[in-house]
């Protein structure tokens, strides 16, 4: 069997799931990402076009099957119960199942990361956001309180609120930094597969520093809107600059990210890291 007929079957059971997201879920703030991760898997895999030509293989069609049925039985409970994370989230073992009926391990070794960047694209579980998004807030908050009464600012915390002059500033979810993580993330492991880097240490390192960076370009982004909510006013903070500064300090961050991979390199290079 070729591809051709793998491929229309897959577009058959999720363009409709695409659609779907794309009038829902993709419309919202925190999962706006997804048609982006969609759209990079299918890249990926089209930079793979010439594996799909090659015949040679070692087809597993019994964990391969096993992998496909599992996938299906998930895409159907997810479709027909409106619960998003089966229903496009079925793509992974679906495509692994796939992968190994097909073409069998060498084919999951030569196509795992696009299979799993896609997990990218799968909303969080609502435990998981909620439980993580408490802590962050408080976190940043704290932090973001502590600097600017360091540097002299009248700014006092309660939770999740900062007061500053005679301003009261409430941390929302979206100030948590979850999302930027989470983007950030999906672009630092894209951005390695896309360098292949040979040094695991190399590779340790940029993973490790993803969610610090992340965390401390969240804090500068409240600083920020506590600052021009002191100076120039409470609509000034909550206008264009609040989604003005999240886009800056992302693009901030991910800046960040590569700086430091330009430090790694360069020691590296000079033997200076082993």
């Amino acid at each position: 069997m070729g591809w051709a007929p793998v491929a229309i079957g897959l577009c058959a059971l999720y363009l409709p799931t695409f659609l779907t997201f794309s009038r829902t879920i993709w419309e919202t703030e925190e999962q706006a990402h997804g048609p982006l991760i969609v759209a990079v898997v299918i890249w990926l895999l089209w930079d793979k076009r010439q594996f799909f030509l090659v015949s040679e293989g070692d087809p597993r069609p019994g964990i391969g099957w096993l992998l496909l049925l599992i996938g299906l039985l998930g895409y159907i409970l997810g479709r027909s119960q409106s619960i998003p994370l089966l229903d496009i989230g079925s793509f992974i073992p679906v495509a692994f199942g796939v992968l190994l009926a097909m073409k069998g391990w060498p084919g999951v070794r030569a196509l795992w990361f696009p299979v799993l960047f896609f997990a990218f694209a799968i909303p969080l579980p609502g435990l998981i956001v909620d439980a993580a998004t408490g802590p962050l807030k408080q976190t940043v908050s704290a932090v973001a309180e502590s600097i600017l009464y360091a540097t002299g600012y009248p700014i006092a915390r309660s939770g999740v609120i900062l007061n500053v002059g005679q301003y009261q500033l409430l941390v929302a979810d979206a100030c948590s930094g979850l999302n930027s993580m989470f983007s950030l993330s999906a672009l630092g492991l894209l951005y390695l597969y896309l360098m292949r880097y040979r040094s695991y240490l190399h590779i340790g390192l940029i993973l490790l520093s993803i969610l610090p960076i992340a965390f401390a370009a969240n804090i500068v982004r409240v600083m920020i809107l506590v600052l021009v909510t002191y100076h120039m006013g409470d609509e000034a903070g909550q206008g264009f600059i609040h989604g003005f500064a999240g886009m800056v300090l992302f693009i901030a961050a991910l800046l960040m990210l590569f700086a430091f991979d330009g430090v790694l390199r360069m020691a590296f290079r000079t033997g200076k890291t082993a």
